[in-house]
């Protein structure tokens, strides 16, 4: 309770989450607020911002808007199924690796490092150019491929926790190894991972940005990507195409790491607790 009071009134977390309240509030409800449909050319290509168009169309007379708002609830999915994705696998290895150690330890070790040397820019562009890019297949993608971080983080946590005396009664208690991890170690432990996971978000919504860029996106949704794609040859005479997405994906971005920030700060208390 101390600790959610400590992030709350923290003015970082109260940015972040406003950001992120307006995104959320514009991809729940992006069919009522979209001027129209943001795959379809709705007017003249490289129109200017103006009354009928606020954020003026791109090279394909697409409503930038409506892009805008439709691609919000496509990098929502993307951070949160993506940083879902990887907090279960980081959580689950990483902890049975801290708490029986030895040669499983040694094993998901090795493991975890294997995924640290591979590039992972090129192992997402590999794995979207061979199995597709729809969205849900993209979003597990980015999960399996960003979970190592929290991994080695949870198995740190898990490696101090165990030692811990309320872990020697349980054990004395008779109670299984599955219950004593998963109910007295990892909910004591989890709070730097979940810090971790929400800076992941605002990593997931990058890399959506970035496949798009590239033209691995999916083409059946609209994305902030994609608006970058066709404003990349009209730079000096349609900038909005670029400023625009530009900002939106900035300020995604700033939300999560104020957040993630803030709540790491929040966790770590035991500081504000001696005082």
């Amino acid at each position: 309770m101390k600790k959610l009071k400590i992030f709350l009134k923290n003015k970082q977390t109260i940015v972040g989450l406003v950001i992120l309240f307006i995104l959320m509030f514009c991809a729940v409800l992006a069919p009522v607020l979209s001027p129209g449909k943001p795959l379809f050319s709705v007017g003249p290509p490289i129109q200017k911002p103006n009354h009928d168009f606020i954020f003026g169309t791109d090279n394909m007379g697409r409503d930038v808007l409506a892009m805008i708002i439709w691609g919000s609830r496509v990098s929502m999915v993307f951070a949160f199924g993506a940083a879902g994705i990887s907090l279960i696998i980081g959580v689950v290895l990483g902890a049975v690796s801290g708490y029986i150690g030895g040669v499983v330890d040694d094993v998901l070790s090795r493991f975890f490092e294997i995924f640290y040397i591979i590039p992972r820019t090129f192992l997402i562009i590999l794995m979207v150019a061979i199995f597709g890019s729809s969205v849900t297949l993209m979003v597990i993608i980015v999960g399996v491929t960003i979970w190592p971080s929290n991994a080695k983080i949870m198995r740190a946590q898990v490696l101090t926790l165990k030692s811990r005396s309320y872990v020697h009664a349980a054990e004395v208690a008779g109670s299984k190894k599955l219950k004593i991890l998963f109910k007295h170690i990892v909910p004591n432990g989890i709070g730097p991972v979940l810090s971790n996971s929400t800076l992941q978000m605002a990593q997931a919504v990058l890399t959506e940005a970035s496949l798009s860029f590239l033209g691995l996106g999916d083409p059946a949704v609209a994305s902030w990507g994609k608006v970058l794609q066709s404003g990349q040859s009209h730079i000096s005479s349609a900038p909005w195409l670029v400023i625009i997405p530009g900002i939106v994906i900035a300020m995604m971005l700033l939300a999560f790491n104020l957040i993630g920030t803030a709540l790491h700060s929040a966790l770590n208390v035991k500081q504000q607790i001696l005082e």
